[in-house]
């Protein structure tokens, strides 16, 4: 079962062109495509006439003409021209979704397109400021339900044993972390401060500091399957956990969108913007290959995790006591499942 009525991260908005993309989103195959406008635009990905994929086709100056018979399609899915024919039969369509494009992402809404409230897209300006946050991305195909990898980053104590060598380091700091949360609307929020404690490898490499560390992270789950990251480090006891003063040091924002292609696959777009050395292009690009290093460490043991699931089953799983933030966005998106049901 998929949530349908959501924004979903369809690909980054850079990564879209005029050249048509299949992708398939809540097991719907989809294409995706510009206008000879630059317009985003979703389709299904079926000609109404014999069933083609839309996305072998190209883009005209009228529309996405399909690469079978040459039906030209709206990015309404109306057919606006036939080869050979006057007439347009009414039903000549296929169905499309609602995109928006916003903070250099497109963002699609798979449910009832009369219901798609763009107020309900999320804010992330960190992508319109590349001289403070300069960022990279990245798409990440995973063979595994999304709600495993929205598991991942809700639970971090996995960081000191999958992570040992890259952004992890000692696993019982990340057990023992100071643990804040907040429930809110549309999922919740939490913070986590390792204080006191050695830098992990990553971050020691990527700055100096004089001895051991105060760190945060800061998520922000947003249902069902945006995380908005915040971390960071600085010299401990120079006041980043009882004072709020954060600058310095090391900080990076990530963001997280999780967008499920079928029961037991998803994409993972995420992004790494800086928040230090910016004037330095290296640091971004150093940045974003340590970022990409640990989560293909994450992709390994999810992917093998929907294997046992798969196999095995979940029935006989049990929750332990750093569940509880994952627990909580489960039933959030249990709720938004029951509601789409009821509705």
């Amino acid at each position: 079962m998929f949530i349908k009525d959501a924004w979903y991260v369809a690909s980054w908005a850079d990564d879209l062109g005029t050249t048509p993309i299949a992708r398939r989103i809540c097991d719907i195959p989809l294409v995706l495509y510009r206008t000879a406008t630059g317009e985003a635009a979703a389709l299904v990905d079926r000609c109404c006439h014999r069933a083609a994929p839309l996305s072998l086709g190209k883009v005209t100056e009228t529309g996405l003409e399909c690469g079978y018979h040459g039906l030209v399609f709206n990015t309404e899915g109306t057919c606006v021209h036939i080869p050979g024919q006057r007439h347009i039969p009414g039903t000549a369509k296929v169905q499309s979704f609602a995109v928006i494009e916003k903070d250099a992402i497109v963002w699609i809404w798979m449910g009832d397109p009369q219901a798609a409230d763009a107020g309900l897209i999320v804010d992330y300006p960190f992508h319109n400021d590349p001289v403070k946050w300069p960022f990279r991305h990245e798409t990440m195909p995973i063979k595994a339900n999304y709600a495993l990898m929205v598991d991942n980053l809700m639970d971090l104590t996995h960081l000191g044993y999958v992570h040992v060598t890259t952004i992890g380091g000692n696993p019982t700091v990340h057990v023992e972390a100071k643990m804040e949360t907040e429930r809110t609307d549309r999922g919740l929020k939490f913070t986590r401060w390792i204080l006191d404690a050695d830098a992990p490898p990553t971050i020691a490499a990527a700055v100096h500091f004089e001895g051991k560390v105060d760190r945060w992270q800061e998520f922000e789950f947003i249902a069902p399957g945006v995380i908005k990251h915040w971390a960071g480090a600085v010299d401990a006891n120079t006041g980043a956990y009882d004072q709020g003063i954060r600058e310095g040091g090391f900080m990076v924002r990530i963001f997280h969108g999780i967008t499920p292609e079928t029961e037991t696959s998803c994409f993972y777009f995420w992004s790494i913007a800086n928040g230090f050395g910016q004037d330095d292009p290296a640091t971004s690009v150093e940045a974003h290959r340590s970022a990409k290093e640990a989560f293909s460490e994450d992709k390994v043991v999810i992917e093998q995790q929907q294997q046992r699931l798969t196999e095995m089953g979940e029935h006989d799983l049990i929750d332990i006591r750093s569940d509880s933030a994952r627990v909580s966005m489960r039933r959030t998106l249990n709720r938004m499942l029951d509601k789409e049901r009821i509705t």
